[in-house]
């Protein structure tokens, strides 16, 4: 294959967090998390959500989302999702096996809506029905598309009406603010987000994920919600050195601007393709598009790229921070050779 355009997960990490690895790596230093990197994470989070953001580090997504719902809820409570959440359909069984129930809500596309909340608002304080805790919004959404400023404050200002909490699964996060062109403050915290699962290997990290408390007093006890998890890193000075060199001076943002610059590029080449359509609109890193079964037939002899869902015909092509003018070309060319 030439390229993978099946995930941002495929590319490796950022020159400058392997950079920063290498410096964490050498002498000693305190453990699990009582380092100067992890120190220094921390205050580059609370740099960019808030003085009062309280924060985990951890080493994979599924462990920031599922951690941090099972940090705050009760036994007999649960999570509205939208149906295709990537915490609904690709967290396998690690939400059950924490206690985050799940209480998911089909969509057409991906985006949770206040109304969505109905249905579950009806059986509060039926004990024969779990009880709504906390509406998880995915941003950038599974199916690429970007939660605006106002959409976010809306669905918390109903959430925390309602008494719930308002989470945000942020493996493109990065994606998102650089797409809406607000600081990450303005999109997530001052929108109302409680509880942030910072997701940062997809944008250059080599596994760094945090989970970040935004309501004051949520935090209490995080540690051992982690432990428990078994994500109480021995060596956590390894996270927090790409945490926070991915923050420092927004290398986070730069990369995802141009993640979000090849996907728009890619998505404007193929629509002009004969036969070939969008699916959605192309808002952050990732293209979803309709392809002929001679074009995608074609593409797929030398680039990666996943068949989506139950939709025959439509594929997502993932852009990265690694993703090259020269790449975008030879896909193009590689579709175009065949409509």
């Amino acid at each position: 294959m030439d390229y993978c355009f099946a995930s941002d997960n495929t590319v490796g990490a950022h020159p400058t967090v392997l950079a920063a690895l290498v410096a964490a790596d050498a002498g000693t230093e305190k453990s699990y998390g009582a380092d100067s990197a992890s120190a220094t994470a921390l205050e580059e989070i609370r740099r960019v959500f808030g003085d009062h953001a309280e924060a985990a580090l951890v080493t994979t997504g599924t462990a920031a989302n599922v951690l941090g719902l099972a940090h705050v809820l009760r036994p007999h409570e649960a999570v509205i999702a939208p149906s295709v959440a990537h915490l609904v359909n690709d967290e396998s069984t690690a939400p059950g096996t924490f206690g985050v129930n799940l209480l998911p809500v089909p969509t057409s596309d991906g985006k949770l809506r206040p109304a969505d909340f109905a249905p579950y608002l009806a059986t509060v304080g039926d004990e024969h029905s779990p009880q709504p805790r906390v509406a998880s919004i995915t941003q950038a959404t599974e199916l690429g598309l970007v939660y605006s400023v106002d959409e976010v404050r809306a669905l918390a200002d109903a959430a925390h009406a309602n008494g719930m909490l308002l989470h945000m699964d942020g493996a493109r996060i990065a994606n998102a603010v650089a797409a809406l062109d607000v600081s990450a403050r303005t999109a997530v915290t001052d929108a109302g987000v409680d509880l942030l699962s910072l997701g940062l290997t997809k944008i250059g990290g080599l596994e760094a994920e945090a989970i970040v408390v935004l309501k004051p007093g949520l935090g209490a006890g995080l540690t051992y919600t982690i432990k428990r998890g078994m994500q109480l890193v021995s060596k956590g000075r390894l996270i927090g050195a790409q945490v926070a060199a991915l923050l420092a001076d927004d290398l986070w943002l730069q990369n995802a601007r141009h993640a979000n610059a090849m996907a728009a590029r890619l998505s404007t080449e193929l629509a002009a393709l004969p036969g070939v359509a969008l699916a959605r609109p192309t808002e952050a890193s990732g293209v979803f598009v309709l392809l002929p079964p001679a074009v995608q037939a074609a593409m797929a002899k030398e680039f990666a790229f996943y068949p989506w869902q139950a939709n025959p015909g439509e594929y997502r092509l993932m852009c990265s921070w690694k993703t090259t003018d020269a790449q975008i070309d030879a896909v193009v060319a590689r579709a175009a050779s065949a409509c």
